[in-house]
């Protein structure tokens, strides 16, 4: 009985007992194989589950429904993800308006200076505001005019100056307050002020107006600059203040008025409160006080790169062009700037290697012909052909730098003045047509060609509307012709790798 026992449980023990022939982690492969293929049947039993039930609840939509969600699918397919940029308008003139300080005492002689740029039938908008009444034409071409408010309460204690600063200083927030619409800028000048308006625009038009913006320049005299401030911009030569700023201004205007009862001049009173705003000056050196008495000659003929935006204190300075009035100075001035604006008194230098000559070329205006070779470096330098504002002869007061009048007789340069100019509509090229000014020489006895034997000078530019819109940067000048008794000049952008050198 114990040993057919035995050989049972032995038979059972051998039927459970692993074959030793077998290896053991065959077992452990199989167990894990069986456990992976029962998670993946899970998996795809769950996923066919929720597919299944996902659909059933579809079509329980409406058609229309149905529909949408499949036109909804198309057109975000054919959705573009870039926005459509708009471009916002750009200012013109029509967006300025021009407060413009004068005096009864001076008007019939000053609006003339006026009438040269104001343009009545392009929607310039502005104010002449005066001190008293004064006689005017409604076909006299000429802004409206109106009388400043009465400053007299206000203290002024600037024994060398005159209180209708304080009159002047208020000029935009009287403006402000008369409620034009569609205002984005404001402009401050002098009755004695030229603006060239096309490069006013051009200027604005880097600028946001809907921020706080104050634009000016300084004064061309050191110790003016020293005396007042170097953070103000000085009204003769004009200032811009976006409408934003103006209205801010006006709200606070007459109590800081209040403040500054011993400031000299309007335009300081306007800075100082410009620094209770906490706005500073945007310089563009295109507006010129011109602090200056003399010769403009030496500032034009070398106008730095950049657009000529305004001439002030007209009435201080020669004529800009020789044995004319002022104002039919201006008028020659104003037959370049309808043609090529943009373009207008902006230097150009190079050299007709033929001859050893220096060309320097200002559009519209003057151009120089030196003997020998000067470098750009000395010819983009304004000559002192000018006295700073207190009449001396003194290099050192002004806030810029200058080279002086050659005292060597054959370095003297030989000057032509703009005559003419015009516009070839079938090639779009204006042909400009400068004179000879024909003063005398002292002898040379440098032996090389001599240009005083020239007689004219031809001068040929596309005009480019465009110029300001790139960065900043003289054309070049190319010599097409130089025969006995002509000059004949090419002016427009450089080519690739073009330089001011000479090419021998």
């Amino acid at each position: 009985m114990k040993l057919f026992q035995k050989d049972s449980e032995k038979i059972i023990w051998d039927q459970v007992r692993p074959n030793p022939t077998t290896p053991v982690f065959s077992n452990r492969a199989s167990n894990g194989y069986r456990k992976l293929m029962m998670y993946l049947m899970v998996f795809v039993c769950v996923t066919y589950l929720v597919y299944t039930l996902k659909l059933l609840n579809t079509s329980n939509l409406a058609c229309g429904e149905h529909e949408l969600i499949f036109s909804t699918r198309n057109s975000l397919e054919n959705l573009t993800l870039s926005p459509e940029i708009v471009e916002p308008e750009k200012t013109e003139l029509k967006h300025v308006v021009f407060g413009i300080a004068a005096s009864a005492k001076l008007w019939e002689r000053r609006k003339n200076y006026i009438k040269l740029w104001w343009k009545k039938d392009a929607e310039m908008r502005g104010i002449v505001w005066l001190d008293n009444p004064v006689e005017t034409q409604p076909d006299d071409g000429l802004p409206p005019v109106k009388i400043s408010g009465n400053t007299s309460h206000f203290a002024y204690k600037n024994k060398q100056g005159h209180r209708s600063a304080i009159r002047i200083s208020r000029i935009i927030s009287e403006t402000l307050r008369l409620g034009m619409d569609n205002v984005r800028w404001f402009v401050m000048g002098d009755d004695d002020t030229v603006f060239i308006t096309e490069n006013l625009i051009r200027v604005l038009n880097k600028y946001d107006h809907n921020q706080f913006y104050y634009i000016g320049s300084l004064s061309e005299s050191h110790l003016q600059n020293i005396f007042f401030s170097y953070s103000m911009a000085y009204g003769g030569g004009g200032f811009a203040i976006s409408y934003p700023l103006a209205k801010a201004l006006e709200t606070m205007q007459d109590r800081c008025i209040q403040r500054y009862p011993g400031l000299y001049g309007s335009d300081d009173r306007m800075q100082a409160c410009m620094a209770e705003l906490g706005v500073p000056l945007t310089k563009e050196v295109g507006f010129h006080q011109y602090d200056v008495y003399g010769n403009l000659f030496g500032l034009l003929a070398a106008h730095p790169v950049t657009p000529l935006v305004s001439l002030h204190h007209l009435d201080v300075v020669e004529p800009i062009f020789p044995n004319v009035t002022r104002v039919k100075a201006l008028q020659r001035l104003m037959l370049p700037m309808k043609l090529d604006s943009a373009g207008l008194i902006q230097q150009s230098i190079c050299y007709d290697s033929s001859k050893g000559w220096t060309v320097s070329v200002s559009w519209g205006f003057a151009i120089q012909i030196f003997r020998g070779i000067l470098s750009p470096r000395e010819v983009e330098m304004p000559s002192r052909t000018f006295l700073n504002w207190y009449r001396r002869a003194d290099y050192t007061a002004y806030a810029f730098n200058t080279r002086p009048v050659a005292r060597n007789p054959c370095q003297k340069p030989f000057v032509f003045y703009m005559t003419s100019v015009r516009l070839n509509s079938t090639t779009n090229m204006t042909i400009s047509q400068y004179a000879r000014h024909r003063v005398p020489h002292p002898t040379c006895k440098w032996h090389m060609h001599d240009p005083s034997n020239l007689d004219k000078v031809f001068v040929y530019k596309r005009p480019d509307p465009q110029l300001w819109d790139r960065s900043p940067r003289r054309n070049c000048c190319r010599v097409l012709e130089s025969k006995r008794k002509r000059l004949v000049v090419d002016v427009g952008l450089c080519d690739e790798g073009e330089i001011s050198e000479v090419v021998k």
